[in-house]
């Protein structure tokens, strides 16, 4: 594939760093790694020309379209990792919830969770019936794909987010006032979309994953109090009972500077960090052992290269400094308006910057 120059998904630079292996001079592994979150998708021109009419949902449920997409970006940017064209609803959709991703708004339910007999809705799901169409995109891209792909879930309380409020939300009022006010049967809510999440992870990983993604996109909405009383324990058990697949698990939600201790907390090997905390600084906070992800501002890509360049090295200077190594990233997904242009040339950047401690690198 064009610009791709990694001979080889297993000795790649995205893994190795996930891993926290040491890098040597002269191999693969000696530059900063670099992928985009939703790098598959609305900014690229040849996304839009393949993806047609229909719903995401409609799109993911192709595999040799959604194969496609997920290259895409690979074919014309050179990033290190592949992240599966996908959506953190697939699983709840996929069991009958009632759930469908309306253009331009985000995921959307008729009839929200709101009681005890709304847990009837939510089954165990079982990936070879339920979403066939995923693993088969998962098979054709390994066979494909010469860097790592990376599947995904999305976090219980992200995925309980939607199903509550019915919509995206700016307040998450009544998510809050159900995990407060029915304790209880937030737990079981949340136990159920866990076993969601492991189930469709464990699947990706068992068709040729090689690293997944846990988003909790919405979590920093909760005070450190609230996330260790009514998540934490959920989303520690998702990366517990993925531990044995010996995979690189990331973690990564908005607005958590505050909550990055807690995050680590819950046991990934990456943890992405959005725009609003340095590197350095979020490297303090989440330990030496985790390497870090990001976090690049999106909306700064719509800017002219003048200002996108220093940047993007002030990130890897921030990145640099956290020993437990860097994966250079957006802080978020790119946006669809950002030009492709704009991406090429920051995976140049960062590819020309060597990473800290190879052989003509800062090794202080």
């Amino acid at each position: 594939m064009g610009g791709v120059s990694i001979p080889s998904p297993a000795d790649s630079a995205f893994l190795r760093v996930c891993r926290g292996e040491a890098r040597t001079a002269g191999s693969p592994a000696d530059r900063v790694p670099v992928w985009f979150m939703r790098q598959a998708g609305r900014s690229l021109p040849e996304y839009r020309a393949l993806r047609g009419d229909g719903t995401i949902l409609d799109a993911i449920a192709k595999p040799d379209v959604a194969a496609e997409i997920t290259l895409q970006p690979v074919r014309r940017y050179g990033v290190d990792a592949a992240i599966l064209y996908s959506d953190i609803v697939v699983p709840i959709a996929a069991v009958g919830f009632g759930v469908d991703v309306a253009p331009g708004t985000g995921p959307v339910t008729e009839h929200p969770f709101s009681s005890s007999a709304d847990l009837a809705r939510i089954r165990p799901l079982e990936p070879e019936l339920d979403t066939p169409y995923v693993l088969e995109t998962v098979r054709i891209l390994v066979g494909e794909l010469d860097v790592p792909l990376i599947g995904f879930a999305g976090a219980p309380f992200t995925v309980a987010s939607y199903l509550v409020e019915g919509r995206p939300s700016r307040t998450y009022a009544r998510t809050k006032a159900l995990m407060h006010g029915e304790p209880e049967l937030w737990h079981e809510l949340m136990t159920r979309l866990t076993d969601l999440a492991i189930a469709s992870l464990r699947s990706q990983v068992e068709a040729g994953a090689a690293a997944v993604q846990l988003f909790d996109s919405w979590v920093g909405d909760l005070s450190a109090a609230d996330y260790r009383r009514f998540v934490q324990p959920h989303t520690a058990r998702v990366f517990a009972e993925v531990g044995d697949l010996d995979v690189p698990r990331i973690h990564f939600g908005v607005h958590t500077g505050e909550l990055l201790a807690d995050l680590a907390g819950t046991s990934p090997d990456v943890m992405g960090v959005d725009w609003r905390v340095p590197l350095d600084i979020a490297g303090e906070r989440i330990g030496p052992a985790l390497a870090v992800q990001g976090n690049l501002d999106p909306a700064l890509c719509l800017a002219p290269w003048t200002v996108v360049e220093p940047e993007v090295r002030r990130v890897l200077a921030e990145g640099a400094r956290h020993p437990g190594g860097h994966v250079f990233n957006l802080g978020h997904g790119v946006l669809p308006e950002t030009d492709p242009a704009i991406l090429e040339r920051i995976v140049e950047v960062v590819h020309a910057e060597p990473s800290p401690g190879s052989a003509g690198g800062d090794a202080s």
